[in-house]
């Protein structure tokens, strides 16, 4: 029986250290066709296991985002910014090291975009395509379009993407970070509120 026992607890473990080495995939879809909106994020583990997942309707109540503003208005955001100033720096070099810890495996994105007048809908699809080039560039395995629309007003835009996460290279940063002063300082100030 006790044999058994620490087969399990060590097949756990080995699987605890199997998710760790090879990290965490989210995958964001999103949609946005006139006034209807629908969205998903899915967090996997092992890139095909599903643990999580969070559906964006456009049907979902507002009463929800009213309730949440009643909180955000007992924060002091005063107290909260003098504690966390002392910790910028910090957090700028957690960041970057956060970033290298993110890699986009796939974004693609296609936006409709058109105005009223044909002339800015030019103007302005001209501005997106420059900065579509150098986004496609920049990241890799990205495919991200737009399309004028002159028949109208037009805002409508459809895309996913997969980004994984090496959680062995963020145990570091998040350990460096906690062990920070200032850093518990803050957290404990928000915590207290």
């Amino acid at each position: 029986m006790l044999n058994i026992l620490l087969m399990i607890i060590l097949l756990i473990i080995i699987l605890i250290f199997i998710i760790i080495l090879i990290g965490v995939r989210i995958t964001l879809k999103w949609v946005k066709i006139d006034s209807e909106y629908d969205g998903c994020v899915q967090i996997l583990i092992l890139k095909k296991l599903k643990v999580y997942t969070f559906d964006l309707k456009s049907d979902d109540d507002e009463e929800e985002d009213e309730d949440e503003e009643d909180e955000d208005e007992k924060i002091d955001i005063k107290k909260i910014y003098k504690l966390a100033k002392p910790c910028f720096n910090d957090f700028k070099v957690f960041i970057k090291q956060v970033f290298n810890a993110i890699s986009i495996n796939r974004l693609e994105n296609d936006l409709v975009i058109g105005f009223s007048s044909f002339a800015k809908t030019g103007e302005y699809i001209g501005y997106i395509w420059a900065a579509l080039a150098v986004a496609n560039e920049i990241i890799p395995n990205s495919r991200l379009r737009a399309q004028p629309s002159f028949a109208g007003e037009v805002l409508n835009f459809k895309g996913s993407a997969n980004i994984d996460i090496s959680i062995v290279k963020l145990i570091w940063p998040v350990i460096n970070l906690l062990l920070k002063k200032e850093v518990r300082t803050l957290i404990k100030g928000v915590i207290n509120g």
